[in-house]
This record gives C-alpha cells, structure tokens and sequence, in this order.
C-alpha cells in the first residue's frame, strides 16, 4: 500500500472505542476516520454513521480498514465481511470467542492479502519490550500474575461480558496472559485451573490458574472482578539474576538496577503498529493468550459463587 491516509472505520462505538481507539486515531497521521458503525445509533460529530458494516459497505464509502470494537462474539463473522471486501482488519483483543474462529481468521488473513491484526494493546504498554529483552538472556525461576480489579468501574452495564464467548473475568485477564506470553523466553503451558462462577451469570468472576513454562518454572495466575479501591495489574517474575516487577498493567517495569516509568501510550502504538503492517502488506495474528484461556475453560474446577449484579 502507497504512503497515503489509511481511511478507516470504527465498527462498535462503545467506552472502549471512545476511551482509546478513538484518540489514538486522531493524533495519528497515518489514518483519516471516515466513519462509525454501531448498532445502537451512537455516532461523533462530523463523521458519517452507519447501524451495520453491511450499510456502511453498500454505500461506496471509500474505506481501507475497520477497526472491529464488538463484543468478542461477533468480530470473527465481521472480519471476514471485511476481509471480502478488501479491507484490512484490526480486532480488539480478544480477536475471537473460540480458537477455531481464530484458526479460521489465520486462514481468511492468508487467502485475503489483507492485514489482519490481533491487537494485543497491553503489549505496547512502555515496561513490556524491555521487561522481554532483560528476560531473555536470564534463567526464569517462577512467576507471579496478580490482575485484579472492580468491573463495575471498567465494564459498567456490559452484559455481554457475562454471556458466553464474553470470557467474564477473562476479558481483562487475558491482557495479563498476552503480556506474559510475550515477554518469557520459553512457551506456557497450562497445568490446572479453578473457576469461579456467579450463580446468575455464564461467564467467571474470579479464576486461579497454575501454569508452566517450558522448562518447568511455575507461573501463579489470579484474576478477580471484585476489587474495590486501588486496582491490581502485577506480573512478578524471580530469574537467577534478580526479579522483575511490572505494574500498571505494564507500564512501570522495576528491575534490580532500577525503575523505569512510561506514558499510557498502548493504542497510540498499537496503530502506529497497524499501519507499519498495512503498509508491508503483512498480518499479525497471535493466539497464544486465547488459547490459555480455552485451555483454563478445558481444564477448570467450577465453583458456584454469589450472584452478581452489576
């Protein structure tokens, strides 16, 4: 693709999309945001609205590429209505519901010599890339994941995330997941899992998870949706050589040698990213954190908990 304006458009306006997809093409030169798509009628100023991809498509629009901002459920049929239709994807994490679903996108990316991309932001959060580079000349003796914080505050009204395929407390765990999956220099594997499930609702609260790296070293997952007050997004990581302590969802890396902090700048990167992959005509799409959690789903020990209301 020429160095031209990517023309793009966001298909589910929702707090996701207005908190972070939507700044973060604005301060970005390489895109032009032509249009919005959402079932609910939202819209923004100055910008043409449409209620489904298959209107905005039907109308000529001239488009590049969508950003698919939808529940989980729906963005593997959306991407691949977008993909037949020449554009290029970016799929909001998770990038589908089911791993076949993300096996079947790898396919549709391949046959479509369009840019597929599973945007994993927390891996552009500023500690992750060097947290990896300091990772991986060291031996990794056991890990800790502590990512716990208040769903009322961050998913308010948001029944999808409590349907099936909506992963519960998974939808920010999984963050944790991409992160660590990125910055160990061996693979995880997951050993057991115990699941808690509200009374009222099909998707977790809470999960306790044990996974292993390649070379035996345990790893302690806790994910929880209950937290009150300060909100936890921790990864611990003890090697031979010290522990490395990232915080903030990332964005704080401590190592033995000192601290290190960074600016909240994962969707300014996280497109930087996306147009760096239109433009050399490749796709990234990467299943290992979803995979762990299917694998958690595979695995777990269910325990039925008090209801929940939001």
């Amino acid at each position: 693709m020429s160095d031209a304006r990517i023309r793009i458009a966001i298909v589910g306006l929702g707090k996701i999309a207005r908190d972070q997809h939507v700044p973060a093409l604005l301060a970005n030169e390489a895109f032009d945001l032509v249009a919005t798509v959402s079932l609910d009628g939202a819209a923004m100023e100055g910008v043409a609205a449409y209620r489904t991809l298959e209107e905005l498509l039907a109308t000529g629009l001239p488009v590049d590429a969508v950003a698919l901002c939808t529940p989980p459920q729906i963005r593997p049929v959306l991407a691949g209505e977008a993909l037949r239709h020449g554009l290029h994807v970016l799929l909001e994490k998770p990038p589908a519901a089911t791993l076949s679903q993300a096996a079947q996108l790898e396919v549709l990316a391949s046959a479509s010599g369009k840019t597929v991309f599973a945007a994993w932001h927390s891996r552009f959060a500023a500690g992750v890339e060097p947290a990896r580079a300091w990772l991986a000349s060291r031996k990794v003796l056991r890990a800790a994941i502590r990512w716990r914080e208040d769903v009322r505050v961050w998913h308010p009204g948001q029944d999808w995330i409590w349907e099936p395929g909506g992963m519960g407390v998974f939808d920010p765990g999984i963050n944790a997941l991409s992160i660590i999956t990125r910055i160990l220099p061996e693979p995880l594997f997951l050993r057991d899992s115990e699941l808690e499930l509200p009374s009222n609702r099909e998707a977790p609260i809470a999960a306790r998870l044990t996974l292993r790296t390649g070379g035996g070293a345990p790893v302690d997952v806790d994910f929880d949706f209950r937290q009150t007050g300060a909100q936890t997004w921790d990864i611990e990581v003890e090697t031979d050589d010290g522990v490395l302590l990232l915080r903030r969802g990332g964005a704080e890396l401590i190592l033995p040698s000192g601290t290190t902090r960074g600016d909240d700048r994962e969707y300014p990167a996280l497109y930087t990213r996306f147009a760096g992959l239109v433009r050399a005509g490749k796709s990234e799409l990467d299943s290992d954190p979803l995979r762990l959690v299917a694998d958690a789903f595979l695995r777990g020990r269910w325990k039925i908990t008090d209801p929940f209301h939001d």
